[in-house]
């Protein structure tokens, strides 16, 4: 994020926060969704505006297939919606880098072009949006929306276009139709939107640097020392980035009335993978299980079948972060992770429902220690992954494994490469980073701004919103002095 784009958001998120308000709502929401879809195509068309044209195509085509399976649930018609969308997909995304693997297989004189076409911003997401509407619908689960603005806004709703989280047409049908605009829920929202405005400007980037620049050494500069540093630096950039994206996609949604899902819930305290993935991208995750996992059959079919439709799911997860062997790898990575703590290969601790991050078990010496050892292995089978994700290609992987186990430079040349990273401005990042990836700050918040043994409700008031004051001055400090401010998720 620039600092141009953050003008640009400083001037139209009000004034669109605004006249949302101020329009009539009570008895027809008409004036606000319309308003709401100009905004949203505004938004996109400022990023991307040749590609508002191939949004709006999706949406007019899937509405279309919404409506021919709302007369009849003809498997033929949700067949043909699924194959239009994935083919639009594999066209943008997929098309080079199939290209370039079929190239592998044919001598010199027989290969093919490979295309090289501009990714469209969010086309995953609201792809998958789309596509999970038209199953729904066919699965009678929801009906089929008449309103083509209601199902644009659906789609195109800019707080998570183009970096998700994902949300299902069934979650929000009747808020589209029909919402409540607080002063409470704007208050809310927007304490949750600075919530993760911080983590993305003041921890995530911060981090960013760090990981760009150790991933972007040679192999003659890097060593163990600075190969971890880059390691660590990316697995807390990408958790705040998204977890950060996802923060402020539902603090918007909620200071315009709606009300999305959790995408998040402490993912680097889990205590075995399959954990990890409870708690990871939970609109992925709830995505792929809802429409690839159990219409594979899930685990209804005998323990072989299991096991392939997990492979299926995170392979076909690993694709959908990009067309890239090292995506690939990384999702069969995860999958055989999740396989072989299914039969026992690797001691996985059990959990039971968990709230805010903690599971909920008796806590004996013993029990508490192999939680620790659980937790520790979790975090560095995600942070190996995740080194697998980053790299962009397999040789640069390879490389980076081995500079982390120590086959990279040694002496001076680690030590200078990693010494620009050991500030104690890093450091104290890379703190609150470790903190903040945990339940604790949240639940030291609550206690100090919380009904229980908490401050009285007039000074709570004044204590939040100088919290968030504090937050957006900090943030636009940070960028007017450093203009280096990726957001990771775009691209997918």
């Amino acid at each position: 994020m620039k600092f141009s784009s953050f003008a640009f958001l400083s001037f139209f998120l009000p004034v669109t926060l605004v006249l949302h308000t101020v329009l009539p709502g009570k008895r027809s929401m008409k004036a606000k969704n319309a308003l709401l879809i100009a905004a949203s195509l505004v938004f996109y068309a400022y990023g991307e505006i040749i590609y508002i044209f191939l949004l709006l195509a999706s949406v007019l085509m899937n509405y279309l297939f919404g409506l021919a399976l709302g007369r009849k649930k003809l498997r033929s018609v949700v067949a043909a919606a699924v194959t239009v969308n994935i083919a639009m997909l594999f066209v943008f995304k997929y098309a080079g880098f199939a290209a370039g693997a079929v190239n592998l297989l044919l001598p010199a004189s027989a290969q093919i072009p490979v295309p090289d076409i501009r990714l469209p911003i969010g086309i995953s997401f609201y792809t998958f949006q789309a596509l999970s509407y038209v199953i729904d619908v066919y699965r009678g689960e929801v009906g089929a929306q008449k309103s083509f603005p209601a199902l644009l806004l659906y789609i195109s709703f800019f707080p998570q276009l183009i970096a998700g989280p994902i949300v299902r047409y069934c979650d929000i049908e009747k808020q589209i139709g029909s919402r409540e605009v607080t002063v409470g829920g704007i208050k809310r929202g927007s304490y949750r939107f600075l919530c993760g405005l911080g983590k993305k400007i003041l921890i995530s980037d911060a981090m960013a640097y760090a990981a760009d620049t150790v991933f972007a050494l040679g192999g003659a500069e890097l060593g163990a020392l600075s190969a971890w540093i880059g390691a660590v630096a990316y697995v807390f950039q990408i958790y705040f980035d998204f977890s950060g994206y996802s923060d402020m996609a539902i603090g918007l949604g909620r200071m315009f009335g709606f009300e999305f899902r959790e995408n998040f819930n402490y993912p680097y305290t889990s205590v075995s993978i399959q954990d990890f993935w409870r708690r990871w991208h939970i609109s992925l995750s709830t995505w792929f299980r809802e429409y690839l996992y159990i219409p594979l059959g899930g685990n209804r079919r005998g323990k072989a079948r299991t096991l392939r439709n997990r492979y299926i799911v995170f392979l076909a997860t690993g694709l959908w972060h990009g067309a890239n062997w090292t995506f690939l790898l990384w999702g069969l990575y995860h999958g055989t992770l999740l396989v072989l703590e299914s039969v026992g290969a690797i001691p996985a601790a059990k959990v039971g429902k968990h709230k805010e991050g903690e599971a909920e078990e008796k806590r004996t010496p013993g029990r508490a220690l192999f939680l620790a050892a659980s937790r520790a292995y979790t975090f560095l089978a995600v942070l190996f992954g995740f080194v697998l994700f980053r790299a962009d290609s397999l040789p640069q992987a390879g490389a980076f494994f081995a500079a982390m186990f120590g086959f990279g430079v040694h002496g001076g040349a680690d030590l200078v490469s990693a010494a620009q990273f050991l500030s104690p401005y890093y450091i104290f990042i890379l703190a609150a980073a470790v903190v903040g990836s945990t339940p604790y700050p949240r639940k030291l918040w609550l206690r100090i701004c919380g009904a229980d043994g908490g401050v009285t409700e007039v000074r709570r008031e004044p204590l939040m919103m100088a919290a968030g004051a504090a937050v957006l001055v900090l943030c636009f400090m940070a960028l007017a002095s450093n203009s280096y401010s990726p957001f990771i998720y775009f691209r997918f």
